[in-house]
């Protein structure tokens, strides 16, 4: 039997409690934890909630809060708030993600030197703009991601880019300039990818040193298809019911799906659920009223995860136009929810529905896609076998691979093939 391996794992963003990144890190992390003897190193701003989850991870906390704080307080001036210029954040982040790392090596640096771990895994931050001040000081195994960016903004989608605060996403490619960018990436041994948005970032990177994995996945505790309509009966009844699930910003489009339904009269006689909150809520009740459509369409408000769970299972399509998606794990927890979905066919979304296991309608001008998802809902309503067939073979899709528990099975085995010196090539996800 195999010696359990010693990991280091760096998550400067992992909390049980907070949505995305931060959520993402913490489940990554704790199912590794199940194969491997983890050390956490984390931010302190996460002890209560890790310690209040009470999973018996071995977590240190460091404190950064010296300038983690006033750059925090700053972005959130720059950005006038944290729902939108998700490219300031970035900025704003490079100093205390630096800083947090450097704190990294000062503590673990005895255990580092002494080969108390057999590798180091920085799991977050998963954006590649945000290099490893570490990476080149160590002498074991150095592993990064599931990274995951590079998406440019479609160009239909000026106006969008503009309410979004977007002005700095110029600079961008600038990160690859700045100090530590480059041995982050010459010193690892394996770099793993979510898509291949981001692939096409890592010039610098070899194949071999790729690993392509998303970062995304789901709690079949939560999302799952029990209790769904049995096979064959969807759209036995009159109503079909459509479920867009996000915040309500300017880049996933949350008014697309109202619009859609404003100019069909065939989907009026069916109903369009819309969970989230954000700052496009106020013009989308502006189209709701514009078209009448108080009747076949419901702003729900913001909800758990258990409450999204439950009304996914309770409706047949999950519709999700966002232009400018990385991850889209709400796209897998839909299929997982065994939901027929219609995405937006640009990064994470449109590779997630690829090959019949939803509707990916091509980026177009606004008015454009309205027409495209318009004709796919269409469809929809008029042919429930067609989103029954979709809809099974997103739900086997999501079961095959993307389980919290499979993506800890898969790191393990990762990480003894990097340390065998194998190809990795066979770790890549399809």
């Amino acid at each position: 039997m195999n010696q359990r391996l010693k990991v280091l794992i760096l998550a400067d963003e992992c909390n049980p409690e907070w949505p995305s990144l931060p959520i993402v890190g913490y489940k990554y992390a704790r199912e590794i934890a199940q194969h491997c003897d983890v050390t956490i190193a984390t931010h302190v701003r996460n002890r209560e909630n890790i310690e209040k989850a009470a999973d018996g991870l071995d977590v240190v906390y460091l404190d950064t809060e010296y300038i983690a704080a006033p750059m925090f307080k700053l972005a959130r001036w720059l950005r006038g708030g944290e729902e939108v210029a998700w490219s300031t954040s970035m900025i704003m982040n490079y100093l205390p993600y630096l800083a947090f790392e450097r704190e990294v090596w000062k503590h673990f640096k005895p255990a580092l030197k002494a080969g108390d771990f057999d590798l180091v895994h920085r799991i977050t931050p998963m954006s590649p703009t945000l290099p490893s001040y570490i990476a080149h000081k160590l002498k074991l195994p150095f592993l990064i991601g599931p990274l995951n960016g590079n998406l440019d903004w479609p160009k239909a989608f000026q106006a969008e880019q503009a309410r979004e605060k977007e002005k700095l996403r110029g600079l961008r490619n600038l990160y690859k300039f700045l100090p530590f960018a480059r041995s982050t990436y010459d010193r690892a041994a394996a770099v793993l990818t979510a898509f291949e948005h981001t692939r096409a970032d890592l010039t610098r990177v070899e194949d071999a040193q790729i690993v392509m994995v998303p970062e995304i996945g789901f709690d079949p505790a939560i999302f799952h298809a029990d209790g769904t309509k049995p096979a064959g009966q969807r759209g036995t009844e009159r109503k079909m019911h459509f479920l867009y699930a996000g915040r309500l910003v300017p880049y996933k489009l949350p008014e697309l799906p109202i619009r859609a339904f404003a100019a069909s009269a065939a989907l009026r006689g069916h109903h369009l659920h819309i969970l989230g909150s954000g700052p496009e809520e106020e013009r989308m009740r502006a189209v709701i009223a514009e078209f009448g459509l108080h009747d076949c369409v419901t702003l729900e408000g913001r909800k758990t995860q258990v409450e999204v769970a439950e009304l996914m299972r309770k409706c047949d399509g999950f519709i999700f136009p966002s232009i400018r998606e990385l991850g889209a794990g709400v796209v897998i927890e839909a299929m997982a929810c065994g939901m027929h979905c219609l995405v937006a066919d640009y990064g994470a979304p449109g590779a997630l529905a690829a090959a019949g296991r939803g509707d990916a309608v091509p980026i177009a001008p606004l008015e454009e896609m309205v027409e495209g998802f318009t004709a796919a809902l269409e469809r929809c309503v008029a042919e429930p076998a067609y989103m029954e067939a979709c809809a099974l073979r997103g739900q086997a899709y999501a079961e095959g691979a993307f389980t919290w528990a499979q993506k800890g099975v898969h790191a393990e085995a990762l990480y003894r093939a990097v340390l065998a010196g194998e190809d990795l090539r066979r770790f890549n996800f399809s």
